[in-house]
């Protein structure tokens, strides 16, 4: 080797595929974890049902719920769940909460479509539930494909429904319309974001009338199976949370299995990785906590978004039950604190390459990506962390051989997004975006590598250890 080349060997960053020279071994561990990530996809499509899948595998990894522990000490294991849509976690450590916490938080909600509070019509004997999109999606995306339904409906008595129907291969599943494309010339005319308008995303869920001849005929049948099966009436749909989700199921992808298409990987794989990396933690130093937030996709607004002062009430009990509270502790506490705001960067896609800058995009199986900040244009709306936080995450992922890439989302002036971390930030804790890249982010079928969902599980386990 000549000196140049040594120098280069010493002095280059070097980038390399995960998949690349990897053993038979960790392999094997990658595809088993993204097989139990699939798994929990399928059963766990909206923040309810995120929490509910959370609680059963906090509590089988010895979990309890705070409201039921009078007292905390060192190496108790607690959770929170706010209004059954976000969730808070801890492992108490060795060190005292004012010296800080080890903060990950993702948050639970994806783009769907919505119910309206008055949804149902009918017209030319079809029968439509109307609804309103959630979140960044691209519209035409979501016509024709199956969708399920999925939420609950409290009765005017209080009496609270789950529904969860679309997603057994028994079940019915439900769909919005399109054009056909001999009609839809003028459509076609139109800029891709107006061609498929908000107002026209009407969920088709009924054809047959009711065996007698009076006005809303199809409309009374589907009432009357809706009243039967859910004991509902038309007005019980006001008080509803109805989602309507892509019916699909996660799936292995590629011929070499190495990829996850699966609904709502943004940014249930956070969660997921997250999740199961707090359930593997003991005789750590600092406290861990681990953030299930909801609302993000709309601004973390609401008392279940991170907006709202329900995390900080958690801190505050911890701070009770470990005896240490006093006057002024909870902004000592936040200010001391460090967190891994986890959500998905965009990955890649050489299709569409001319929105990244290659130098700083996230590539699909290198590992979790570190993005310092996000925002739009000129770093409006981001979190931007401080330099020495930044090293201080690069020096625990290094000496944990955790495989990581220093990100931006998109050219500057193209687009822009934002996370949690802003929020927390404004507390006073340092934080950083740290996920994993995914294709097609925001469609109704997201990818991901399996070997980035595990090097983020590896991460954040190494965090909290650290």
């Amino acid at each position: 080797m000549t000196y140049g080349e040594e120098l280069k060997e010493k002095l280059f960053k070097k980038r390399v595929n995960g998949w690349f020279k990897i053993s038979d071994e960790l392999k094997k561990e990658i595809f088993e974890y993204s097989e139990r990530y699939m798994e929990f996809l399928n059963n766990s499509k909206t923040e309810r049902e995120i929490v509910k899948s959370s609680v059963e595998i906090a509590k089988a990894n010895g979990f309890k719920d705070i409201n039921e522990v009078e007292n905390l000490s060192v190496g108790d294991k607690v959770y929170y769940i706010n209004k059954e849509k976000s969730m808070y976690l801890a492992v108490i450590g060795e060190d005292k909460l004012e010296n800080g916490l080890n903060i990950i938080g993702s948050h639970a909600d994806s783009p769907r479509l919505d119910l309206k509070p008055n949804p149902l019509y009918e017209d030319q004997e079809l029968v439509y539930f109307k609804t309103h999109y959630y979140g960044g999606i691209k519209k035409y995306q979501w016509t024709t494909i199956p969708l399920s339904i999925h939420g609950v409906i409290v009765k005017g008595n209080g009496e609270k429904v789950e529904v969860r129907i679309g997603e057994d291969d028994k079940d019915p599943i439900f769909t919005v319309t399109d054009l056909l494309p001999h009609l839809a010339k003028e459509q076609e005319n139109l800029k891709l974001k107006e061609a498929i308008k908000g107002e026209d995303l009407n969920l088709l869920i009924g054809s047959m009338p009711f065996d007698e001849e009076i006005p809303e005929r199809v409309k009374l049948n589907i009432l009357a199976i809706l009243n039967k099966k859910y004991g509902i009436v038309e007005e019980d749909l006001a008080s509803a949370e109805l989602e309507l989700v892509p019916a699909y199921k996660a799936r292995t992808q590629g011929f070499d299995e190495s990829m996850v298409a699966g609904y709502g990987q943004d940014d249930k794989v956070s969660v997921y990785t997250s999740l199961t990396a707090m359930m593997e933690l003991n005789n750590i130093k600092r406290t861990a906590v681990c953030i299930i937030a909801d609302k993000e996709e709309i601004g973390s607004v609401g008392n279940t978004g991170m907006e709202s002062h329900a995390f900080d009430t958690f801190v505050t009990y911890l701070l009770n039950k470990t005896g240490e509270n006093r006057v002024n502790l909870l902004e000592k506490v936040f200010c001391n604190s460090k967190m891994l705001s986890a959500d998905v960067d965009a990955c890649l896609d050489p299709i569409y390459a001319n929105v990244s800058d290659r130098l700083n995009a996230a590539y699909m199986g290198y590992g979790v990506g570190i993005n310092k900040y996000t925002g739009s244009g000129g770093k409006y709306e981001a979190s931007d962390a401080n330099a020495e936080y930044l090293a201080e995450v690069r020096k625990i992922f290094d000496d944990n051989n955790i495989k990581y890439q220093i990100t931006e989302l998109g050219k500057v002036d193209v687009g822009g997004g934002g996370t949690i971390a802003y929020i927390l930030a404004n507390k006073g804790i340092d934080v950083i975006d740290c996920g994993i890249p995914i294709l097609c982010m925001h469609s109704p079928y997201e990818v991901a590598s399996k070997y980035d969902i595990y090097s983020a599980y590896q991460a954040y386990k190494a965090f909290w250890n650290a």
